[in-house]
């Protein structure tokens, strides 16, 4: 232990029988790959918003650019597994980055609600985003406090990090609990707008954004139960001391939650008007054409 804590300060070499913060030493290819696709999707998403100037789609932008920050960690870590503030970088910023993501899912909700009316939700379009975003803030916090006992423990010898991860394990619970929520309250939406049959009320299709913002959210859900489990068998855990996991329900999931924006992004496929107020002003325009052109009667 003693000398782990020695190798966290500068750049070192793995060393065989000592193991590093992670448990093993992180991919470089892994960190170099999920640094250029969320770079990518972080460029898209930007010229994206801005062309369409959908600027509180800037969320998915900044979640993007946290990620990269995290994988950059990751990377510099494939390097110099032992280094302390490579590991903190890149546990803090991960833990960070899917925020942003809900919250963009939780306004795109409201966008929905407020263009197929007040009947196709039992909340108000406002409520979801300061309910939910609080909700993801609060375990934001939580998690943070006990990542920072955790880290500072494992830095100490003979460090006790069961409290620390107890707390972390507790703010992602509460946060995997107000994304449930908030997946309930996505299905009632879906449930009283083919009821009704909303959809007939806008222009165009809305139905891709419903797939991707269903999908995107499925696969933030995804990713908390696999962080729950992880954190909750500690630190020496199996699934948090192989790499392939958090490959695979980490990062794909959140490239993947955040990547269908830039395919189906809400500046093209969400409609700003309803169909009949639209069909209302052709008629209003049609018959002051025909009035117009036709000839006088006497």
């Amino acid at each position: 232990m003693a000398d782990r804590v020695q190798l966290g300060i500068g750049c070192h070499a793995y060393v065989d029988g000592i193991d590093t913060p992670y448990g093993y030493q992180p991919s470089l290819g892994a960190g170099i790959a999920y640094c250029v696709l969320f770079g990518l999707s972080m460029i898209l998403h930007t010229v994206q918003f801005t062309w369409k100037r959908q600027w509180w789609a800037c969320v998915f932008s900044i979640g993007c650019l946290v990620e990269v920050i995290g994988w950059a960690g990751r990377t510099w870590s494939s390097k110099c597994p032992y280094n302390t503030t490579a590991f903190l970088m890149q546990i803090s910023t991960l833990i960070i980055a899917p925020t942003f993501f809900t919250a963009g899912i939780y306004v795109l909700l409201g966008r929905f609600i407020q263009l197929l009316g007040r009947e196709s939700s039992f909340l108000k379009p406002s409520l979801y985003l300061w309910i939910f975003c609080t909700c993801d803030v609060i375990s934001l916090v939580v998690q943070a406090i006990g990542g920072g006992m955790a880290s500072g423990e494992a830095d100490k010898i003979d460090g006790d990090t069961a409290t620390g991860t107890h707390i972390m394990v507790a703010g992602i619970v509460f946060q995997m609990f107000s994304i449930t929520i908030f997946m309930v309250c996505a299905i009632d939406f879906i449930r009283r707008v083919m009821r009704r049959r909303l959809l007939q009320t806008v222009t165009g299709s809305v139905i891709p954004l419903f797939v991707a913002m269903i999908l995107s959210i499925v696969c933030i859900y995804i990713r908390s139960i696999y962080r729950t489990i992880e954190l909750s068998q500690g630190w020496s855990g199996y699934l948090i001391t192989h790499e392939s996991y958090f490959i695979a329900l980490d990062g794909a999931m959140m490239i993947l939650s955040v990547a269908i924006f830039n395919l189906l992004h809400p500046g093209w496929l969400l409609p700003r008007e309803k169909a009949s107020s639209m069909k209302r002003e052709g008629h209003s325009a049609d018959g002051l054409e025909m009035n117009q052109g036709s000839p006088l009667r006497w």
